[in-house]
């Protein structure tokens, strides 16, 4: 068996786990829970069937990943009973039972697992282009590290926040001066990058198996404004924030709201 066939079965397995955890729960963050776990998963299970250096590599980038992830999300609350996204429960009392049972599985479970498979898949480009490693990786390995230092110091500092503010508020200071999401902004880079290592793999940039990180990008911009939109009917003065700092990519603050 390939070893995408056997992460097509993890795959299905997880989801078909993560809906019937969800219908006999009512519980729907089931896949939040496995967010940082299955990547790196998939990755390893490349990892295993392929004689690529530059596999093993990025398998190894991504644990790193996974564990600190799963630490922020743990400390967080997000495995105990009851660590379901808010935005879950918003979207459920707005909308039909059945309609809301239909969203559960087309795309709180099967999407977003697709998803997380998907985003893994450049390591299948990569064992089908063993070359050997090189500077180029070497860049994109420290650029990766970058990333992960950058979105740490975000959750950290988000994490410090609420810590003093337990009634929330917005926080617009460290990072955050700088962009409304920088740790949304960081992580969306870091698949980017492991997307980068296909493309140094592979020698061109036209491979279907980028189109994880770019689902990933436009999951994070619709999931942003759905935050956006809550943050604002929960504190008016997030619009003046709104209005000065750039939402995803870090950058100067604009003193004019313009």
């Amino acid at each position: 068996m390939t070893s995408l066939a056997i992460n097509l079965w993890i795959c299905g397995g997880v989801t078909a786990g993560c809906w019937l955890a969800s219908v006999a729960t009512r519980e729907y963050s089931w896949v939040d829970r496995v967010w940082s776990i299955v990547p790196v998963a998939y990755l390893w299970v490349f990892a295993a069937r392929s004689d690529s250096p530059r596999v093993t590599l990025v398998a190894a980038l991504v644990t790193v990943w996974g564990v600190r992830l799963t630490f922020n999300f743990a400390r967080r609350g997000g495995y105990a009973p009851g660590g379901e996204d808010y935005r879950w429960g918003i979207i459920r009392g707005r909308i039909p039972g059945w309609a809301f049972a239909l969203f559960n599985l087309l795309f709180i479970a099967i999407y977003q697992n697709v998803l997380l498979l998907a985003i893994a898949l450049p390591a299948w480009t990569m064992a089908a282009n063993p070359r050997p490693l090189g500077a180029y990786d070497v860049a994109a390995a420290i650029l990766f590290f970058g990333l992960l230092a950058g979105e740490t110091v975000a959750d950290q500092q988000r994490w410090n926040f609420h810590r003093l503010n337990p009634s929330g508020g917005v926080l617009d200071a460290g990072l955050f001066r700088y962009s409304r999401h920088p740790n949304y902004f960081f992580e969306i880079s870091q698949w980017w990058v492991v997307f980068a290592f296909a493309v140094i793999s592979a020698g061109t940039p036209l491979l279907w198996t980028g189109m994880g990180a770019v689902l990933l990008t436009l999951l994070f911009l619709g999931s942003t404004a759905f935050t956006e939109w809550v943050t604002k009917s929960r504190h008016p003065e997030f619009e003046d924030y709104r209005r000065t700092t750039s939402m995803l990519v870090p950058w100067r603050p604009r003193t004019d709201g313009r």
